[in-house]
């Protein structure tokens, strides 16, 4: 009998890009501090989190079913930008981004019983010049308060706002579905 896969997160970003990939799962999610410690480099605090959230799930089971845990933080100038705390800090966040170029990193976490799958995967994205009009309208009509870096790749602000990417563009999403699918079947 194949285990259950489980995903360890609240994002419908993540849970549309595990559908999109045909993989049958459950949503389980438990409380988590996000919180990593101090030294770690962004890549290692993503994995971390990650690595949190996982374990937050997997001790809620009594089988050997897979969890899938992942975290997305924004980088610019080595400084992570998490989500925005309200509208003001949304606008900062994205003036800081225009004109820019940033990283996307997201840290995965995929266990099951013993075994565990860990790795992170980096986007470089750059922004156009965004007007303060552009900024204003995209997060009053879009609010992504729920989002790292106050910004979704696929909505009104990918299309207008980013001047290009090197990477994976599900990664920016939230998941590097082409790396998190081979890395599931590995642990059937």
């Amino acid at each position: 009998m194949l285990p259950k896969i489980y995903l360890a997160s609240q994002s419908p970003r993540r849970k549309q890009l595990l559908e999109w990939a045909e993989i049958d799962f459950e949503v389980l999610v438990q409380p988590t501090d996000e919180s990593f410690p101090d030294g770690l480099s962004p890549a290692e605090a993503v994995v971390h989190i990650a690595q949190q959230k996982a374990v937050a799930v997997k001790d809620k089971l009594t089988t050997d079913d897979i969890v899938i845990a992942a975290d997305t933080v924004v980088v610019l100038n080595d400084i992570i930008i998490g989500k925005p705390k309200d509208r003001e800090d949304a606008i900062a966040i994205l003036t800081a981004l225009s004109g820019n170029t940033h990283y996307v990193i997201t840290g995965v976490v995929i266990m099951r019983g013993v075994q565990q799958v860990t790795f992170y995967d980096t986007t470089t994205v750059e922004f156009n010049i965004l007007t303060p009009q552009q900024v204003e309208f995209y997060i009053d009509k879009y609010e992504p308060y729920d989002k790292a870096g106050a910004y979704a790749i696929q909505e009104w602000i990918g299309v207008i706002g980013i001047k290009s990417i090197n990477g994976d563009f599900y990664n920016v999403m939230g998941l590097p579905v082409s790396k998190v699918v081979p890395a599931v079947i590995s642990l059937m």
